[in-house]
C-alpha cells in the first residue's frame, strides 16, 4: 500500500469511530471548506488546508511524499529522535522500516493538537451537559492547552526524520476514537453492576491484562469496588483532559462513573467532591487498545502488515 492510502484510510476510520458520529464530523469538514472559500488570497495562504479533509489536527503526515510503499511500520506510543535513530539502525542492519508512526503527536501535529479539544463539547453534550456549558468550558481549556504548548520545541523528531529520510506520521485522536467507541459499547451492552465488574471487564481485554502483568493494570481511584456504577462515561478522546469544572456538570447530568486513561490531581479532587466514581483503565494500555483496533481495520483493508513494536507499543490482533 502507498503511505498516502494508509494515512487517508486511518483518518476515515477515525471519523467512523468518532463519538460525535460521522455525520457531525463530515459537517465540520464542510464548514471548514466554506470558511476557506470565503478567505482572501493572503488568508488562504495561512489556512491549514489539512482541515479540508482531516478533522484531527494531531494526526498528520509529518515527513514523506505519500507515494512511498509501506510494508513494515515501526510504531511507538512516543517517537523522539532516539526512536528515529533506532529506525535508522534497523534499516542499516537490513530490517527495512518503511514508515514510522507515533501515537502522541510531534511537529505541527503537536503544535496544533489543542484544536481537537473542541470535540469534547459535543461528546459531553451527548452525556447530558448543556451545549452552552460544555462549549464555554471546553473553549477555556483549549486556550489553556494552546498556551502551554507555545514554549515546546516540537520539531525535534520531525527534524530527525527529515535528516534520515524516514517517512513519519502521527495517529493520535484517530486511535483514541477507537478505544472510546470500543469501551463505551462494551459497558453500554454489558451494564456492569459495580466498579469491580468494570475492572473485571477491562482485565478480559488483552492490552489491560498485559498491563496488569507488569504492574500498570486498571485501578479504582475513587469509589469502593462494590459501588454501583450508574451511567458510565468513557473519557479517552479529544486531545487531552477537559476542564476540571466539567466534572461537576457531568455529575449533575447523571454520570455516576468515569472510565479514563489517566486523571490529574485537580480532576481527581473534583470527582471526589462531586461523588463520581473513577476507574483508571491505564494510559499506555488504552493507547495500545486504540492503536490495535485501528491497525486491525488497516489489515482488514490492506492485508497483514509487519509492525515493529517500540516505545510502549505492543501489538495484539483480534480476529
Amino acid at each position: 500500500m502507498k503511505f498516502k492510502e494508509l494515512f487517508e484510510f486511518i483518518i476515515s476510520q477515525g471519523i467512523t469511530q468518532d463519538p460525535r458520529g460521522p455525520k457531525a464530523v463530515r459537517e465540520l469538514l464542510v464548514d471548514n471548506a466554506e470558511k476557506y472559500a470565503k478567505l482572501s488570497g493572503k488568508e488562504k495562504g495561512r489556512f491549514d488546508t489539512d482541515k479540508l479533509t482531516n478533522p484531527y489536527a494531531d494526526s498528520r503526515i509529518l515527513n514523506g511524499s505519500g507515494n512511498e510503499e509501506v510494508k513494515t511500520i515501526l510504531f511507538g506510543i512516543d517517537i523522539e529522535t532516539s526512536e528515529m535513530l533506532l529506525a535508522n539502525t534497523l534499516n542499516a542492519a537490513g530490517r527495512k522500516i518503511d514508515l514510522v508512526i507515533t501515537h502522541h503527536p510531534e511537529g505541527k501535529a503537536y503544535a496544533t493538537f489543542s484544536q481537537v479539544i473542541g470535540m469534547q463539547a459535543d461528546i459531553l453534550n451527548k452525556f447530558g451537559v448543556p451545549l452552552n456549558v460544555s462549549e464555554s468550558l471546553t473553549s477555556t481549556r483549549e486556550k489553556e492547552v494552546a498556551r502551554r504548548v507555545l514554549s515546546a520545541n516540537h520539531t525535534r523528531a520531525v527534524d530527525a526524520a527529515l535528516l534520515l529520510g524516514i517517512p513519519f506520521m502521527s495517529a493520535h485522536t484517530v486511535a483514541d476514537n477507537h478505544v472510546v467507541s470500543y469501551l463505551q459499547k462494551l459497558f453500554d451492552e454489558s451494564k456492569p453492576k459495580n466498579l469491580d465488574a468494570v475492572v473485571d471487564l477491562l482485565l478480559d481485554i488483552s492490552e489491560y491484562k498485559y498491563a496488569d502483568s507488569i504492574g500498570a493494570g486498571p485501578i479504582i481511584i475513587n469509589g469502593l469496588p462494590e459501588n454501583r456504577t450508574g451511567k458510565i462515561f468513557v473519557d479517552m478522546t479529544g486531545g487531552t483532559e477537559g476542564s476540571k469544572d466539567l466534572i461537576e456538570k457531568l455529575s449533575q447530568a447523571g454520570v455516576g462513573t468515569m472510565v479514563c486513561m489517566h486523571m490529574s490531581e485537580d480532576h481527581y479532587k473534583n470527582a471526589q467532591k462531586h461523588h463520581i466514581n473513577v476507574v483508571i483503565a491505564g494510559h499506555i494500555s488504552s493507547d495500545n487498545l486504540g492503536i490495535n483496533l485501528m491497525l486491525d481495520a488497516v489489515e482488514k483493508k490492506f492485508g497483514k502488515i509487519e509492525t515493529v513494536e517500540c516505545s510502549g507499543f505492543k501489538r495484539f490482533r483480534r480476529s
